[in-house]
């Protein structure tokens, strides 16, 4: 019984933290598309002059890119686990904010290699319902545009951040000991990094594969690469 009440007392101040850190990190951590489009092209080799362009690749060039930066994501939030995770209890609530932030950046990254930018507000909202989707939630694009933006997005982020704060909370109670809990808190926040990479990369990539079902006639061949097959 004790140990029910701890992890619900520990839910809630996970959604807590998780619900503010979410409603800040998409202002706070902006990712410059035209910024990134010269790093995409430096770093994963894509021969592309306008995220327009990624289109026309092959699906396995962009799973390849989708994996590094879902690894890369993953380790950042490691160490900032591990960092902040030596502090236990006391510093929950920054970690989680930090972790928002990666988790929003990363899955900005991973909109644009699969070829939606976000810059007018139905691509703005498309990005939250991928974030929704990584936490295995259910927002349709539909259901997003018929709503005002700034009424819609504070319920998707509030939403995601329940669902966060009840996937974690039981694990986290590991973090009461202070610096034992450090590689707890990395591994922990590495898996749950990649773990949401990984569930956001197939919502883009399904996206991506209906968007060229619909503009092609006819039978369309795409790699049959997996995703989490270019991840391992």
């Amino acid at each position: 019984m004790r140990k029910k009440a701890r992890a619900a007392w520990l839910s809630r101040l996970l959604q807590s933290s998780l619900r503010g850190g979410l409603r800040q990190a998409y202002a706070r951590v902006q990712l410059n598309p035209k910024k990134y489009l010269r790093h995409a092209r430096r770093a994963y080799g894509l021969p592309i002059k306008s995220w327009q362009d990624v289109h026309s690749l092959d699906e396995s060039l962009l799973n390849r890119a989708a994996a590094r930066i879902i690894r890369s994501s993953a380790r950042a939030g490691a160490l900032e686990g591990m960092g902040l995770g030596i502090g236990g209890f006391a510093t929950l609530v920054p970690d989680m904010g930090i972790l928002s932030a990666i988790t929003i950046r990363m899955l900005q990254k991973l909109s644009l290699i699969y070829g939606f930018e976000y810059t007018t507000d139905d691509e703005i909202a498309a990005l939250w319902v991928a974030a929704a989707s990584a936490a295995g939630l259910d927002f349709t694009r539909d259901f997003v545009k018929r709503q005002a933006a700034e009424r819609v997005l504070p319920r998707i982020a509030d939403a995601v951040a329940l669902k966060m704060g009840a996937e974690v909370a039981e694990k986290w109670l590991a973090r009461a000991v202070p610096v034992l809990s450090a590689g707890f808190a990395a591994t922990l926040n590495y898996h749950f990094v990649r773990a949401w990479g990984r569930r956001a990369q197939q919502h883009f990539l399904e996206r991506r594969r209906h968007l060229h079902a619909r503009r092609i006639p006819g039978p369309f061949l795409l790699s049959s690469t997996s995703p989490l097959t270019e991840m391992n």
